[in-house]
Formats: structure tokens, C-alpha cells, sequence
């Protein structure tokens, strides 16, 4: 796993109580049982922790792990030096 995909684990087992073996790239956040407004809290929190404007609106359970990591790193990468 890489840095991002670990920290979103890292939320997913420490806010939502999902099991860290149950979390793989091809997880949806329903296969994790996470609800639709658990869903929105978790993009919220992504969006809070890394400073990013991640579309907490487009939320669903549909979205992989793997997906959601590779939306975070490319708003992450999207940032110029100095945006912190």
C-alpha cells in the first residue's frame, strides 16, 4: 500500500471500525459496510486532513479504496508548492 491508500485505511479502521484486512484497492466503501452518510463523513474527514477539495456531493458506496486513493493523490499532486 502506498502512503495515501495507508492513511485512508488508517481513517477507515480508526473512525469507522472497519476490520484492516477487509481493506484492499478493489473494496468498495459498501463491501465495507460503510452507509451513505458514513460515506459523506469519511470524504469530509479526507477533505479536512489533507486540505483538499475532494467532492464529498459525488460520495458513494460504490467507490473502490483504490479509486478514492488515486482521486486524493491526484488533487494532491494538483497543489502547487506552497499551497499548504
Amino acid at each position: 500500500m502506498d502512503q495515501v491508500t495507508e492513511r485512508i485505511a488508517a481513517v477507515l479502521t480508526r473512525k469507522f471500525d472497519v476490520p484492516a484486512d477487509l481493506i484492499t484497492a478493489r473494496a468498495s466503501l459498501q463491501d465495507l459496510d460503510l452507509d451513505s452518510l458514513s460515506v459523506v463523513e469519511l470524504y469530509v474527514t479526507l477533505q479536512e486532513e489533507w486540505d483538499i477539495p475532494l467532492d464529498a456531493e459525488a460520495a458513494t458506496g460504490d467507490v473502490t479504496v483504490g479509486r478514492l486513493a488515486d482521486e486524493v493523490r491526484k488533487l494532491l499532486d494538483g497543489r502547487r508548492p506552497g499551497d499548504d
